[in-house]
């Protein structure tokens, strides 16, 4: 079921399957924002990753001498959320553990997904709380896909991704499995933009880390419209579209990463999982802001 947030000047829609932001309009414009899930390219819109951002080892993990099977980026974003609170300016969405989820993921939590309209932005909030009796392990992260281009006309290779500080950046290559090879490979150097190409994810998503920057800025060298990702406090950022004829990208916040070829597969030593104390709170906020 979709609800919806509008103000004068935009709107969003949240579908209850995976908590899953479905709409950003503009509505001066009619400008859908968001890609649309035409399945014969990719299904998503901008699914929501939980407990666990990227690929597993063979889709499985240990903890406490049990294994446990995932799939990629976790079942939250294949879970009926309930709408928890509704406010004109915001919708906050609830997951908790059932008998689907301790199968896979043997811990009782509840995941509070918060989205807050406010002009031209858009924050998105994750809540997770330990209601377990021991620590809860956890990744978590954003995974949206905008429209590229946003207007006729243009050409996939006209947009580039602009970043708030000159960066290095060395992508994190992964394999066909989805896992870290540990191989690194240099896109670009002392410079602040990346322009926009297929050929890029022919390798499967660019995978940053140890950024200097907590905004990028998606643009186009023809229009001057801008959508910019603050996602200060995720530690990882992914970048990816499917490289065949693409007409989106996915500017992915992470607090979390996919495993790593020939690691120990316990959850706990897992890179990037957060550990929560029995009682305690965990958030993170990004936004999305049209300029």
């Amino acid at each position: 079921m979709l609800y919806f947030l509008e103000n004068e000047n935009y709107k969003i829609g949240v579908d209850t399957l995976g908590a899953e932001l479905h709409h950003f309009i503009k509505k001066d414009e009619n400008l859908e924002l968001i890609w649309q899930a035409d399945p014969e390219v990719w299904a998503g819109h901008a699914p929501n990753l939980f407990p666990i951002v990227g690929e597993l080892p063979a889709q499985k993990y240990n903890f406490e001498n049990e294994t446990f099977e995932m799939k990629r980026h976790g079942f939250a974003r294949r879970k009926e959320f309930k709408l928890v609170d509704q406010k004109d300016d915001k919708l906050v969405f609830e997951l908790t553990e059932d008998e689907e989820t301790l199968k896979q993921y043997p811990f009782k939590f509840r995941f509070l997904i918060a989205y807050t309209l406010e002009w031209n932005k858009l924050s998105i909030t994750y809540h997770v709380t330990n209601t377990d009796a021991r620590a809860l392990y956890f990744s978590v992260g954003g995974h949206p896909g905008f429209n590229v281009p946003f207007h006729p006309g243009e050409a996939y290779e006209d947009y580039f991704i602009s970043f708030e500080k000159e960066e290095n950046l060395h992508r994190h290559l992964i394999n066909s499995e989805g896992l870290q090879t540990g191989e690194t490979e240099q896109i670009l150097q002392n410079g602040d933009m990346l322009a926009l190409a297929p050929d890029y994810f022919t390798k499967d998503a660019i995978i940053l880390k140890n950024l200097q920057s907590e905004r990028v800025v998606l643009g186009s060298h023809k229009n001057p419209r801008r959508i910019e990702l603050d996602f200060e406090g995720f530690p990882y950022l992914g970048i990816w579209a499917k490289p065949d004829n693409p007409r989106y990208v996915c500017l992915e916040p992470w607090c979390g990463i996919a495993g790593r070829v020939g690691e120990s597969g316990e959850l706990a030593e897992k890179e990037g999982i957060n550990k929560l104390a029995p009682g305690q709170n965990f958030a993170r906020t990004f936004s999305i802001t049209v300029l």
